[in-house]
Order: structure tokens, then sequence, then C-alpha cells
């Protein structure tokens, strides 16, 4: 297809130069992707009927999309865990086991990271509510700031690793896979990211033993008060992720289960009130109602892409190449690292998602295709969730550094690096055997 003497593949890249342009000059992402894709459609219409016809019928198709209520939701339950002091719990139970074993205030706050995660779903979210609870304590015991802010700048990408994960369900809508496959699939990754968080936490603090401080060893009695205040969250948990595989109820009544189960929570222990829950429901209809405008931006810049023929024709050319599969994947996640490094995650997902997809799909890596969907979704998390820690936009980092104000930004981004590290080396190790990551779904 040719307009105007440039061909559709042509416009549709220049449409992402502009694009990129204006996420530079701080417009909104999803209205950059719906001026952009509006713009892009009418030079290939020739007027701007055709598409606004299909933008009503979008707009009420997306909003109105079943699957996508999982999110408000899982927000929502994010929200009344804050309020609830959830986070809080789970830090001290943790360290009242570990605190005293060295580095054992930064393990403790990894640990918890993964706890909250689990019932919260959002990464910001994570590395905030965790920066508040357990900023303090690291630097009372004589963490060095590097550490200190660059473990939880870390610990709180647990929060799209370990389901529920808002950037799976996203991913699960874009390609039409299932939401509870994806969760499970999740789960390994998820730990192994835990887990790797705490070698390296381990590693600095022997490299450096005074960036850290053990703290005096706890009681029984201490260990197994705080250990009882974090069932609401074991609860919890299981309730949503048992409920689900057991094939109980749905993600979406998962979701719905899990917001009130920690509404109940945050209630029952007297957090929860008319002004708390006022608070709540208006931060989850402005991070709703910004995700919605983002998906919304981004449908309506994807439906100018298949009209440029783009992504087919990126599918064709790659496998008339001849290159490896392993080659290619390889590619792609390189340059989702490139990208982190300048853009948000669900930006990437939506962006790149339906360009990337088709390529992957056409690629032979003996499996089957639902098993290449899902193992490439979990590789697209956590280069998205790399991108979270990576400077010079890593969200993370810049909400952790607001927290920690006396610690300058450089310092931040030095003492995530051994962290980012550890992701590199996850996501190689899962790129290269796939099984990993499918071994519980295979179950």
């Amino acid at each position: 297809m040719t307009i105007l003497g440039i061909s559709g593949v042509a416009l549709a890249l220049w449409a992402f130069v502009v694009l990129l342009g204006l996420i530079f000059l701080r417009v909104p992402i999803g209205l950059a992707m719906l001026v952009c894709g509006l713009g892009g459609a009418w030079i290939m219409y020739g007027n701007l009927a055709p598409i606004l016809n299909q933008f009503k019928q979008f707009t009420y198709a997306t909003f109105s999309n079943h699957s996508l209520s999982v999110v408000p939701l899982f927000l929502l339950m994010g929200q009344f865990a804050m309020i609830g002091g959830l986070s809080r719990a789970l830090f001290k139970a943790a360290e009242a086991w570990i605190g005293h074993r060295r580095g054992g205030v930064a393990l403790s706050a990894v640990g918890a990271c993964a706890g909250f995660g689990a019932i919260c779903g959002s990464s910001v979210a994570t590395a905030a509510t965790m920066g508040q609870v357990a900023l303090p304590e690291l630097r009372r015991t004589g963490y060095s700031g590097g550490l200190a802010t660059g473990v939880l700048a870390a610990g709180g990408t647990l929060g799209i690793l370990i389901p529920p994960s808002i950037i799976l369900v996203i991913y699960a809508v874009l390609t039409e896979q299932n939401i509870a496959k994806l969760f499970l699939a999740a789960f390994v990754p998820g730990i192994l990211a835990m887990i790797g968080y705490m070698i390296v936490v381990t590693l600095v603090v022997r490299l450096s033993p005074g960036s850290a401080q053990p703290l005096p060893k706890a009681s029984r009695e201490e260990r197994m008060a705080t250990t009882k205040a974090v069932w609401p969250v074991v609860v919890i948990f299981l309730a949503v992720v048992g409920g689900i595989y057991g094939g109980i109820f749905t993600p979406t009544e998962g979701a719905a289960v899990g917001a009130a189960g920690t509404g109940l929570v945050a209630f029952l222990n007297g957090s929860l009130r008319w002004a708390q829950l006022r608070e709540a429901l208006k931060g989850t209809a402005v991070a709703s109602g910004m995700i919605y405008l983002i998906l919304l931006g981004a449908g309506v810049f994807n439906t100018f892409l298949a009209l440029s023929q783009l992504p087919q024709t990126a599918a064709a050319t790659v496998a008339g190449l001849g290159l490896s599969p392993w080659l290619v994947l390889a590619l792609i996640l390189v340059l989702y690292l490139i990208l982190g490094c300048v853009m948000d995650s669900l930006s990437m997902i939506l962006l790149t998602v339906p360009i990337f997809f088709p390529i992957v799909m056409g690629l032979d890596f003996g499996l089957k295709p639902e098993e290449v969907a899902i193992w490439f979704g979990i590789l697209v998390l956590m280069a998205v969730e790399v991108g979270m820690i990576t400077p010079p936009v890593g969200m993370n980092l810049f909400v952790i550094n607001s927290i920690a104000r006396d610690i300058p930004i450089g310092e931040t981004f030095r003492g995530v690096l051994p962290f980012v590290a550890s992701d590199l080396i996850r996501i190689a190790i899962l790129a290269a055997f796939p099984a990993i990551t499918l071994f519980v779904l295979r179950l």
C-alpha cells in the first residue's frame, strides 16, 4: 500500500518517530498514541470518517471488556493492602526471622516485597509501600544509601513478577491468552527473581561488610507474634490463587474476592474508615483511568499499524531472512532492554507486543503455539521489569528516591546495578531453557 508516494510500512515507522518525540516532550503516552494513530489513519484513508466510526465502536469494546475488569480490582486490592498495614506486617515478620543475619534487614525487605506483590500486582505500588516501611529500618541499621534504595527499587519489581500481575493481564488481553495460565507460569520466574535478589544482597554485604549491620536476634515469642500477624496475607493469597486454579472462580472473580478480603482486613484492624475508603477508591479510579486511556490510545495506534501492514511485513521479513529463532528472540529482548531505559512498562507492552508477537509465533522453538505465547509473555514481563530499575527513566528508582531525599539519585543508580545484573542473568537462563518457565504449567 502506497500513500502520497510513501509505503504504509514507511508511514508506520515515521509514526513511531513522531510518537517517541511526543513522549520526550512529556505528552501523556495515551494521548500521544491516540494522536499518532488518528493522524496515521487519516493520512491512509484521506479523511477521518472511517476511523471515527471504528473509534466509537472500539472505545465501547475496550472499556466493556470483561477481562480488563480485573485491573481496577487488583488495583483496589493493592490500595486496601497498603491501608491495612499488611506490608509492615510482612516486613516485621521477615525481619524477626532473618534480621539478625548479615544483610538480614535487606533480605527481609526482599521477602516482604515478594509477599506484598502476591496481593498487589503493581511494581510502583510495591516499591512505594515497602520503601515507606523498610527504608527507615535499613538506614537505622547502617545500610549504605545505595544498597538500601537499590534493594527496595529492585524488590518492588516483584510486584509484577509474582502473580497477580497487571502487566500479564494486559498481555493476555492483547494476545488472547489465558490469564490463569500466564499467572501460573510466572510463579517459578518470580521465585527465581526473589532468590536472585537475595543472592545479590548476600554478595554485596560480604564484599562490603561496612554497608550493613545485623539486628539482635529476635526471641521465639517475637517471631511467633509477627508470624501470626501475616496470616491475612496467606489466607487472601491462597483464596485468590487457590480459587482460580481450583476452578472455583475466574481471575476476575478472584480479584474481587482479593479486594473484598483485603478491605475486610483493613476494616477489622481499624485502618479503613470513610476517609481512607474514599482515598482508596479515588486512587483506584485515577490509576484505572490512566491505564484505560493508554489502552484506548494503544488500540487506535495498533489499528493504524494493522492498516499499514507493518506487523505482517515485519513477520514475513524476519521469516525470509532465515535467522535462527533464538537469535531473533535475543534481538527482541535486547530491544526491550534498550526501550526500558526511556519508556514505562505499560507503554512498551502496548506498543511492541502487536509487532513482536506475530514474529515470535512464526518461529520454531520446538514448543506448542500456546507454550510459545506464554513463555514469550513471561520473558517480556521480565524484560519490562528490568526497565523499571534501569536508569535514566526507571520508575521505581525515582519512587524510592522521592522517599529517600537524603540519598543522591546517582547513588541509587549505582546501588541497583547488581540487581540489574541478576535480572539479566535470569532472563538469559529462562530464554535458553523454556522448560523452567513451563514446568508448573505442564504439570
